[in-house]
């Protein structure tokens, strides 16, 4: 039996997926869409960052349209700013697709949405990305290393030279991450947050207490060491947070 939520429905659980047993069409996505966009509102109007127009759709249907493509089925939405936007949208699904949505009533942060949204989690491990990047990892290969290694959580990591833009990541020669700094200039190239997390269901007691937070700032400091591992990949990083970075993004993924 499948969990099916609306504003008008009970949440119904069903027998969770634990990792062993675990393949990418069981696995649950959480897809971070709640932001505001300021920055963006000159060029897309007002709208959340993820329905920005990229060559005629919204970008969250090229995020949703790469995990499908992975196998992936059970997709949550974690909806705040013009959450109804979102929900119309994607109110109907498709091609075996299921859609939920988890809505903040109030801006909670990058973590505090994660929290939000944890009665409609059934998997473990799920999936987290943000909403406003795109970055074409294996991610069939990324739960195979996320069991290999038996992680707490798993980064998707890059490569950057604007580490101001991105937070920076070092991690150890077993690939256990060992500090997180959230964009900082450095030098040169370094390895990046590229905002695509595997995420045991443990997660959750290392979470703070109050309801809005930040997974950068606020909870992945405190836990670097804690089996976390950065998983590489050489696929590049596009993110539409800024007019400029969205115009580069509309090239780039046309």
């Amino acid at each position: 039996m499948n969990v099916h939520y609306n504003t008008s429905q009970k949440i119904i659980f069903d027998t969770p997926i634990y990792m062993q047993d675990l393949s990418l069409g069981d696995a649950d996505v959480l897809i971070l869409v709640g932001g505001q966009g300021k920055r963006l509102r000159q060029v897309v109007g007002d709208k959340p960052k993820p329905m920005a127009d990229i060559k005629g759709r919204p970008f969250l249907d090229i995020l949703i349209n790469y995990v499908s493509g992975y196998g992936f089925r059970r997709i949550i939405l974690c909806t705040g700013h013009m959450a109804s936007l979102v929900r119309e949208h994607y109110r109907k699904v498709t091609d075996g697709i299921e859609i939920l949505f988890s809505e903040e009533k109030e801006p909670l942060g990058t973590g505090g949405a994660i929290k939000n949204a944890k009665a409609l989690i059934r998997s473990n491990p799920f999936l987290v990305m943000n909403g406003d990047s795109f970055c074409a990892a294996d991610l069939g290969s990324l739960v195979d290393f996320h069991k290999k290694m038996n992680a707490l959580l798993s980064i998707v990591l890059t490569y950057s030279d604007t580490t101001e833009d991105y937070g920076s990541v070092t991690f150890n020669s077993s690939g256990r991450i060992t500090s997180f700094s959230e964009k900082v200039p450095c030098a040169g190239k370094s390895s990046v947050n590229a905002g695509i997390y595997l995420m045991n269901k443990d997660i959750f007691s290392y979470m703070p207490r109050k309801k809005r937070f930040s997974l950068e700032y606020d909870m992945f400091p405190d836990i670097a060491g804690n089996r976390c591992y950065g998983f590489v990949t050489e696929m590049q990083l596009t993110d539409i947070g800024t007019p400029e970075r969205y115009y580069a993004a509309q090239a780039f993924l046309q």
